[in-house]
């Protein structure tokens, strides 16, 4: 029996706490990274602050401050690659031990449950981090573009290749930012999903505290009122 089989198998209310989970997963990111016009989300109002960060770059005598940026951003997916690749050692060094994982079985139930059913759970959240480790590390080689591309502005402001290639870097900057908030992104929902361990209804709970908290952040949080304050007229300059 393959594994879908398996997770058909599976009671109604834990397929439904499975499809809430990624339904929440993939919509959550389509909303943060396609927000209404009238309401931006924090990532997307970051993305002109990035644009105007290469833009200032570009006269920036010197330009060492940018470098340290980008060097602790490259440092931060650095982190989280790392991290996402212990935690994907951990869970199949896990599943690899019946005999342990019988034992968690015990700890968490009053039942006895097989220990496939315990397998697919920690899969899950497997998938969770090796998409995150993807993520990160994509986040890492792109932050390392925009490096090479800020290097590559000439020093003379008025090149005329100068702002050109501050735009580009600019453009990757965003695109690693992008893929570092969706390794984020799993990270969350990575954890929101070891709830299942414990059954379906926390699996529920999770899910919908995990997404309430994410939403909040991009949406309703006091960083996106700094950031949408209109007496910047960094508005004025993207439009």
């Amino acid at each position: 029996m393959d594994l879908l089989a398996q997770i058909y198998q599976f009671p109604l209310v834990d397929q439904i706490g499975l499809g809430l989970l990624f339904a929440s997963w993939i919509l959550c990111s389509l909303v943060i990274e396609h927000p209404p016009l009238r309401w931006p989300s924090v990532s997307k109002l970051m993305s002109a602050y990035r644009r105007e960060w290469m833009r200032q770059f570009v006269t920036r005598d010197p330009r060492i401050f940018d470098s340290q940026i980008i060097g602790n951003l490259r440092q931060g997916t650095a982190f989280f690659a790392s991290a996402s690749m212990i935690a994907i050692g951990g869970g199949l060094a896990l599943i690899g031990n019946a005999d342990l994982l019988r034992g968690v079985a015990a700890d968490l139930t009053l039942g006895t449950v097989p220990t496939i059913v315990w397998e697919i759970k920690l899969l899950l959240m497997l998938v969770f981090a090796a998409n995150a480790f993807l993520k990160f590390v994509w986040a890492h080689r792109l932050f390392g573009y925009c490096a090479v591309l800020m290097a590559a502005v000439p020093n003379d402001a008025k090149h005329p290749m100068a702002h050109i290639r501050a735009d580009k870097a600019g453009e990757l900057n965003i695109a690693a930012a992008r893929a570092y908030n969706r390794g984020l992104r799993s990270v969350y929902f990575g954890i929101a999903s070891a709830a299942w361990l414990l059954g379906a209804l926390p699996l529920v709970i999770a899910v919908l505290f995990t997404l309430l908290v994410v939403l909040r952040r991009e949406f309703a949080s006091l960083s996106r009122r700094v950031l949408l304050d209109r007496s910047d007229d960094i508005f004025d300059t993207q439009s």
